[in-house]
């Protein structure tokens, strides 16, 4: 293998006799290539017939991953025991869909009923680790009140004017904030 292929393996391998890893595989042509895509860009899809969960678009720095995942599944099972913890995304740039699923058997619509505190939760978990509550699907609805939880006033502002100078009439998804 060339370069990049033989520090991937190696990485694999080290994170395996360390136990970082249970099993991992490198795709060997473009069939597997997609075949990994397809199960990347299904993942969300594959998630809905656990019948709903608390989903967060977050980001921490790429170095502090592992720590993240860590601390906030501990959060997460401290704040709702049982629950289950679903993370995939972008790490090579930080940004984790960070899903929590209920408990096998949990009633679902408690479960649901939850998710401001939950999200919360997480979030709390983001901000000690000075990441970002929203990493690439941005600030709407459902973020507009808890943005003011985890951004200073001056941030704050600073958005909301490059939202006036972009669209000064609101019409651009006039419902959210920012």
């Amino acid at each position: 293998p060339g370069g990049a292929e033989a520090q991937l393996e190696r990485l694999l391998e080290v994170a395996f006799e360390e136990g970082l890893i249970n099993d991992a595989a490198i795709a060997q042509n473009d069939a597997q290539r997609a075949a990994f895509w397809r199960l990347r860009e299904e993942h969300s899809a594959a998630l809905k017939p656990e019948g709903g969960g608390w989903k967060h678009d977050v980001s921490v720095p790429i170095s502090r991953i592992a720590d993240f995942i860590d601390e906030a599944s501990a959060a997460v099972d401290r704040f709702h025991p049982g629950a289950r913890i679903s993370v995939f995304g972008h790490v090579g740039d930080g940004n984790l869909h960070y899903d929590i699923l209920p408990g096998v058997g949990q009633d679902i619509p408690a479960f649901i009923g939850r998710w401001k505190e939950g999200s919360q939760v997480v979030h709390d978990v983001v901000a000690r680790y000075d990441g970002s509550i929203s990493a690439e699907h941005g600030l709407g609805r459902l973020k507009t009140e808890e943005v003011r939880r985890y951004k200073s006033s001056l941030e704050i502002e600073t958005m909301a004017a490059i939202r006036r100078a972009i669209d000064p009439n609101r019409i651009m998804n006039p419902a959210v904030l920012f």
